[in-house]
């Protein structure tokens, strides 16, 4: 089984070439989600989060208010490195878990989309990573529209993050996405061929 480790920046969209993939015919991991079902109520992850942060990260149904967490996390790096600290070791025992379940059924392409593939050190799980790219000015507007937030705090977001540069370095392909949704398309059809179904010659 082949599991490429799909990263990039925050907004510079990475779930619009996870679908294409899909679309092509690779299972797609989410860490995103896997952190949300390790954060769901009831989990561990979640009762250590809850003792670390106070009950007023808590919505009123008592799940996580992400943008509460969010608030505090982005504005303090000691506070981000105590919360990867719960959320990250539970994240990777679902992921083992998940992939190992798809390379019993005999699946052959896998493609891991994390955030913080390469901050969370977790690029052994993969064989290979594939970075979407995006200048920090398209960057910071896409955040603004799609989180509502002000762009002092999609610079915040962006500075919790490496630098795009620096991730491009760890890609053995880069997909550049600053072009329209059918430049990103043809793009990453033209990848898939090239290195899944041509095996990269």
């Amino acid at each position: 089984m082949r599991i490429i480790g799909l990263t990039g920046g925050i907004a510079s969209g990475k779930s619009t070439v996870a679908r294409i993939l899909e679309r092509l015919g690779a299972v797609i991991i989410n860490a995103d989600k896997l952190a949300r079902e390790t954060v769901a109520p009831g989990e561990p992850a979640y009762f250590a989060i809850v003792a670390e942060f106070g009950e007023g990260i808590l919505n009123s149904d008592r799940t996580l208010d992400r943008q509460a967490i969010g608030k505090i996390v982005f504005a303090d790096p000691a506070a981000r490195r105590r919360l990867e600290r719960i959320t990250h070791p539970a994240i990777a025992h679902l992921a083992e878990k998940k992939l190992a379940a798809l390379r019993e059924a005999g699946t052959p392409v896998v493609i891991y989309m994390a955030p913080l593939l390469i901050e969370a050190g977790v690029t052994s799980r993969v064989d290979e990573v594939w970075v979407v790219y995006v200048d920090q000015e398209t960057q910071v507007a896409r955040l603004m529209q799609r989180d509502g937030i002000s762009h002092t705090e999609a610079l915040q977001r962006l500075a919790a993050q490496m630098p795009m540069t620096e991730k491009c370095a760890y890609g053995k392909v880069v997909i550049e996405n600053r072009g329209t949704p059918e430049e990103l398309e043809r793009q990453v059809r033209d990848i898939w061929e090239k290195e899944i179904l041509r095996g990269g010659d």
